[in-house]
């Protein structure tokens, strides 16, 4: 297959594909041990924009930031909204953080403390408040919410207090907002988590409402598990409303998008377009199109905004290998049972080089061809180290 033939089938990958940059990827991050500063990393929730702007002008497609409350809390929503516009982006997932205060150390929104689970509750609704103000329309949830010991709280209990509160929670949305519940395999606690898998998600989302789905993320399951498999089951739901896209060798990495296991990656962006091309089923293919691919990457040792790039570009890479896969071909060959046909056309499109072709594609809309090389070659990562000495770095 020729360069120009390539480049045409997999256009949606830079014409069509919005990717959503966190303003924690940002920042001063580390291991459980310590937290490694950079120079340069933003100081507040303005130069988070800023280098924000940055990967959106590199790359074309990622002009959706995610905004994390209480780090990136100000006093006036209205001109945060216009800062970004100003950087040409569009304020995307307002995160909510009900894990980092005292109140919070047997759990919030499941917590069997009655004041616990009403200041996580006004905490949420305020974001509810800041997505209306800030003109985004999903609000995200995850909770560190879990136990360490049998017969520390009582499962079942901790379970009715989630929907509880979460049916709170979903009341205050504002109009066309969406909420995402978020789950996490296990960490910070150890014995049960109270969102723990996609399964328990969905079954709380369904309690809410049909503006309540699932947030997947990469990091968030054990090594072994299908998470494309997860994927086409909530897309066959409808309940897929965003992914949280990093990689990982053992737990929660937070590793760049795809630089651990880039056939993963695929096969999940697989199961996306074949959603997203599935006129059949109407249901999927809307939820493929409103579901949000947020970047969550901050580990603790390369450079920041060249990784968030890096991210950008490996995703594009993945979604531009699923978008060769030979779709006739593919089910023809899964309905005749033809083992080995089927798994040999995923294989054929996921080794075809398509970094030749994405290169003309940005060249041609006037973007580097090479978004990674174009930003370590300007000298802006310089200076920024420069221009951001002195004040205190943004960390967790």
């Amino acid at each position: 297959m020729q360069t120009a033939e390539i480049a045409d089938r997999i256009a949606w990958a830079v014409d069509g594909l919005e990717v959503e940059i966190p303003t924690w990827g940002f920042v001063n991050t580390g291991t459980r041990f310590r937290v490694f500063p950079q120079a340069g990393v933003p100081r507040d929730v303005t130069e988070k924009l800023e280098d924000a702007g940055a990967v959106a002008r590199y790359t074309g497609v990622a002009k959706r930031v995610a905004i994390h409350i209480p780090w990136d809390r100000t006093d006036d929503w209205g001109a945060l909204r216009a800062t970004a516009a100003g950087h040409g982006l569009a304020i995307g997932a307002v995160n909510s953080n009900t894990f980092q205060d005292e109140a919070y150390r047997l759990g919030s929104l499941c917590s069997p403390f009655p004041a616990s689970r009403r200041m996580a509750v006004e905490h949420i609704v305020e974001c509810c408040a800041i997505v209306a103000a800030t003109g985004s329309d999903v609000l995200k949830v995850w909770l560190a919410d879990g136990t360490n010991y049998p017969g520390q709280d009582d499962l079942r209990d901790r379970r009715r207090r989630l929907v509880e509160t979460l049916t709170e929670v979903y009341a205050a949305l504002p109009p066309g907002a969406r909420l995402v519940l978020e789950y996490k395999l296990f960490e910070p606690s150890f014995y049960a988590t109270d969102v723990a898998d996609w399964g328990q998600a969905l079954s709380v989302v369904r309690r809410l409402g049909e503006r309540a789905s699932v947030c997947v993320d990469i990091g968030h399951h054990a090594p072994s598990v299908n998470i494309e498999q997860i994927v086409a089951s909530l897309l066959a739901e409808g309940r897929l409303g965003a992914f949280d896209l990093n990689d990982k060798q053992y737990g929660d990495d937070d590793l760049i998008v795809g630089s651990i296991d880039p056939y993963r990656l695929f096969r999940i962006c697989h199961e996306m377009v074949g959603a997203l091309r599935d006129d059949e089923d109407p249901a999927a293919q809307r939820c493929a199109r409103e579901t949000v691919w947020m970047l969550d990457q901050c580990h603790n040792l390369e450079p920041k905004l060249p990784a968030i790039i890096r991210s950008v570009m490996n995703l594009q890479e993945a979604v531009a290998k699923a978008l060769l896969v030979d779709r006739d071909a593919l089910l023809a060959a899964q309905r005749a049972g033809d083992i080995l046909g089927g798994n040999a056309i995923l294989a054929d499109a996921y080794a075809t080089d398509v970094r030749p072709a994405l290169a003309e594609l940005r060249t041609a809309r006037g973007l580097p061809a090479s978004p990674f090389r174009a930003y370590l070659a300007s000298g802006e990562e310089e200076r920024r180290a420069t221009a951001r000495v002195g004040g205190n770095a943004a960390s967790w």
